[in-house]
């Protein structure tokens, strides 16, 4: 099973907004005779790869699977119908499927052709697996990774706002690579206007996020490099209810899908919990928050982030007027500050990266 939740990490990025999920078949003999993974959205599951490669050595055999076998028709037929029709004698899944249309029916239907099924095996990493899937479902919300990057004394650039570069270029690479794997990139207005970013994976990964900027009034520049190639890559500025329509309108003539959302109670600032309803909405599973510090702490404050990914350079900043990367009110004690579970360290070259999650498993 550890080697199908293996096989099952290389589909990220390309089978949303479906889970990942990998498969491996042993033989009557105990030999491995296929494997597979679920590669792209719309394609063959994992257990299709599998059985494929396995060919007449399914019969008798053991699948192992990171998650039920879907029972209904879709993009591709049940892969619960497959797997009784190649004879596999017995399944073993980490995790059932809590999608609506599966949700047991998978297990339920390999049983009842006499099949021996047997599920939770790695039930705990295979679940970590398929958050952002089961999030999707349940709340209708993305799963949202928080990003940003600052010196050895918490800073995000100088007190004049030059942020170019803290970290390396190793980082940089990192950072590039998670951007390719989600749908949307966040970004609040005061980071468009300090560094003209172009919110693009580069090199391509294998998803094209569409870009997202918080923007209360409409400040967007009409020049800058999100709105002049908002024709090639989907660009949408979400602005708060007071933002002039005159500068909404420009911003559409350029391509630019605006979204107007309601204000937060507590400030002007368009609702994110609104926006993140809507990307999911959209199907949108992985969101990325890169900043500024306003837009972070708003995240945090409202418990909307699920996934850290901090890059720490061996630089000292300092000044009390130079930017660190979470604003927002924060809690009161220390009892109620977020820890950070699964968090591993990594160094990148002279940088070091920091990546956990709030999961309570």
């Amino acid at each position: 099973m550890q080697y199908a939740l293996q096989l099952a990490v290389r589909g990220l990025g390309s089978v949303e907004p479906n889970p990942p999920v990998g498969a491996v078949i042993l033989s009557q003999a105990g030999q491995l005779c296929g494997e597979g993974w679920h590669q792209k959205y719309g394609g063959p599951h994992a257990e299709i790869h599998a059985l494929a490669m396995a060919g007449e050595n399914a019969r008798g055999a053991t699948l192992f699977c990171t998650l039920e076998p879907c029972s209904h028709f879709g993009k591709t037929p049940p892969c619960a119908d497959a797997v009784i029709a190649a004879g596999i004698r017995r399944v073993v899944i980490a995790t059932g499927d809590p999608a609506p249309h599966v949700n047991g029916q998978g297990i339920a239907r390999l049983r009842a052709a006499g099949i021996d099924v047997q599920v939770g095996v790695c039930e705990i990493a295979a679940g970590r697996l398929i958050a952002p899937f089961v999030r999707l479902h349940r709340q209708g919300l993305p799963w949202v990774h928080a990003k940003w990057a600052m010196s050895l004394d918490g800073k995000i650039a100088t007190r004049t706002g030059e942020s170019q570069w803290i970290s390396n270029e190793f980082s940089r690479a990192m950072a590039h690579q998670l951007r390719g794997r989600c749908d949307a990139i966040v970004v609040g207005i005061g980071t468009v206007l300090a560094d003209d970013p172009q919110l693009t994976a580069r090199p391509a990964g294998p998803r094209v996020a569409t870009r997202v900027i918080l923007d209360s009034r409409a400040r967007t520049p009409w020049d800058c490099q999100l709105v002049r190639t908002a024709r090639e890559i989907p660009t949408l500025v979400a602005v708060g209810p007071m933002a002039p329509e005159e500068a909404v309108r420009q911003l559409q003539s350029a391509g630019v899908e605006v979204l107007k959302l309601p204000a937060e109670a507590t400030s002007h600032r368009p609702s994110l919990v609104v926006l993140l309803r809507e990307l999911g909405r959209r199907k949108m599973t992985h969101v990325l928050l890169e900043g500024g510090g306003e837009l972070l702490g708003a995240a945090l404050d409202g418990a909307l982030a699920q996934e850290f990914h901090v890059f720490v350079a061996p630089k000292i900043i300092g000044g009390k007027l130079a930017p660190t990367p979470v604003g927002g009110l924060g809690p009161e004690r220390m009892a109620d500050v977020l820890q950070l579970s699964h968090a591993h360290w990594q160094s990148l070259g002279n940088d070091l990266y920091l990546h956990g999650d709030l999961s309570t498993d």
